[in-house]
């Protein structure tokens, strides 16, 4: 590629933030060029559809170059990666830092869960003093949600649920029905005073712009061939470069941001992540929407004359204010479960149900101990099974033949888990920063990890465990006693700050519209955008971000503001 083509706007990333910017703006008729730090992907031809762990390698175990399992659609990347490292802070608690290198990015990989903030959410100052109120609110980004669960399909009914924001009719798909442990589960949630709600999944039970319904095959961490569920290159991506304006650069590892004398961007810096070359790119607008650790390396990377702190970092928040979803998991044996007769019904990979948080309440009353909440995904049933069969009988067990055959079957599908998804509250304590001695392979300064849990996040976290354990009481189940530990920063895999929006530069690194207050050609699309991390999964809100700011952009493009 030519030093000196200029493009209308540089993505850098491929993933939920730059795969729909990169369909909005090519669709509008702008001259697009997207830089994937990984390598191409077609999950046409690459996804394992069919396949059953006794054919994978080593029975689908995780490997250090597939530390997912053999069949997930991590075909590169993870949390480490040769060349690439980041550091730990002294004392800091871990902090684990996972990176897609491959088209499509986290969207190859994620749940497909997909909610939407609520009005509370935006404003959670507001409500109880703690963290920072967003510049918008969910009024503002509404429609952009209707905009994105109509473009990629996703799942949901209506249950007037407080913040736990129902779609207008006609925007979401029906949902599949619960299975039978969902059922069993909803009478223990129910009875505890909890709603039940229809999942919001972005996968397809309906055929949609051209795409089939789910066939229920196998985990959307797979990737899917039929283009069932939401990932970027199968979804966003084709029709982007179908309409002629979109330019794709695989294994480009972007470095900085270039600006000219005035401070302006001029385009990027990156390498070749197989040859190490280096080239530089032009373009009238930049937008970063990499995953928010690295928007934020690329961003603190950019330092000149008249940026010595990196861009967007005069008042020093860029890296700032790091946050992670609580995700907390407890399992039980529900004995009950042993007398559902065996039932075709697979069903799609996320839940079927969820729990919104349901004490928002009695928390605004002062009856709990801590501050935001979390929501409840349930998981079990009889989908093909793994070689961790064998964990249903005890390992001192003489059973053998027929018998531990009849054993295995009998308890197959009587194990749920539950997993909390829990809001974190941003603190001075968890942010990172470029390295001051370790380089990537390329001589590009790493990051280095500051991160910590607040007493919020861990009282919060005791409260799921009680909450989950009284759910398999209630069920005639054990509960589980695995010693109390709180989850490693980072494991959720649900990263955002570090590049927050807000109403002035003195408080944020971006406005509302997402473009830089530093370098107004510049915009930051992903999840380091965010100013709080709710209960809900960020994907969705990222795209519903990305899709509002682009319109933005080209907005300014015409009008001649960029």
């Amino acid at each position: 590629m030519s030093g000196t083509q200029a493009f209308d706007v540089i993505i850098v990333g491929s993933g939920a933030a730059g795969g729909m910017a990169a369909y909005e703006l090519s669709s509008a008729g702008l001259k697009v060029l997207m830089l994937e730090a990984g390598r191409d992907y077609a999950p046409g031809t690459e996804t394992p559809m069919f396949q059953t762990q006794e054919d994978a390698p080593l029975r689908g175990a995780t490997t250090a170059d597939k530390p997912a399992g053999f069949y997930d659609a991590t075909v590169d990347g993870g949390s480490e990666i040769s060349g690439e490292p980041y550091t730990q802070a002294n004392e800091a608690e871990p902090f684990s830092w996972w990176r897609p290198r491959m088209l499509g990015g986290r969207t190859n990989h994620w749940g497909r869960v997909a909610l939407r903030f609520g009005p509370y959410d935006f404003k959670p100052k507001t409500r109880d003093g703690l963290g920072f109120d967003w510049p918008i609110d969910y009024t503002d980004l509404a429609p952009w949600y209707d905009k994105v669960e109509s473009l990629i399909g996703v799942t949901g009914l209506p249950h007037g649920i407080e913040n736990a924001p129902d779609a207008p009719p006609g925007v979401q798909l029906p949902p599949p029905p619960p299975r039978a442990h969902e059922i069993v589960l909803t009478r223990a949630f129910e009875n505890m005073g909890m709603k039940v709600a229809a999942i919001h999944a972005a996968v397809l039970t309906r055929p949609l712009n051209g795409r089939a319904a789910c066939l229920y095959a196998t985990q959307c961490t797979r990737g899917c061939s039929s283009q069932s569920n939401f990932q970027s290159p199968t979804v966003l991506i084709p029709p982007a470069r179908a309409t002629g304006n979109l330019t794709v650069l695989c294994n480009a590892m972007v470095s900085r941001v270039d600006v000219d004398d005035t401070g302006r961007a001029t385009g990027v810096t990156f390498h070749d992540r197989e040859t190490g070359s280096e080239f530089s790119v032009q373009g009238r607008v930049v937008t970063l929407a990499a995953g928010t650790c690295s928007s934020v390396r690329i961003l603190l990377n950019s330092r000149s004359d008249a940026f010595p702190n990196g861009i967007g970092n005069n008042y020093g928040f860029v890296g700032k204010y790091l946050m992670d979803s609580v995700e907390f998991s407890r399992s039980s044996r529900i004995p009950m479960l042993e007398k559902v007769p065996p039932q075709n019904d697979d069903g799609i990979f996320t839940p079927h149900v969820y729990v919104p948080w349901w004490l928002v309440r009695e928390q605004a009353a002062g009856k709990l101990d801590f501050p935001r909440g979390y929501h409840i995904e349930p998981r079990g049933g009889r989908r093909m099974p793994t070689t961790g069969v064998g964990g249903f009988v005890d390992a001192g067990s003489a059973t053998y033949g027929d018998e531990l055959r009849a054993e295995v079957r009998r308890k197959y599908g009587t194990f749920v888990t539950l997993i909390g998804e829990g809001e974190m509250i941003p603190n001075e304590d968890s942010f990172c920063e470029l390295d001051p001695v370790t380089k990537d392979k390329w001589g590009v300064p790493a990051l280095r990890f500051h991160w910590k849990w607040g007493e919020s996040e861990i009282r919060q976290t005791m409260h799921m465990q009680t909450t989950f354990n009284e759910v398999f009481r209630r069920l005639g189940g054990a509960p589980d006693n695995t010693a109390f530990q709180m989850p490693q920063g980072g494991g959720a895999v649900h990263e955002v700050g570090g590049a927050r929006m807000g109403s002035s530069p003195q408080n944020s690194v971006i406005d509302s519209y997402n473009q830089c207050w530093d370098v107004r050609n510049l915009f930051v699309l992903d999840g380091a955008a965010f100013v709080s991390s709710p209960d809900k999964n960020p994907t969705l809100t990222i795209m519903a971000l990305a899709a509002r700011s682009s319109s933005r952009i080209l907005e300014l493009v015409k009008s001649g503001g960029l």
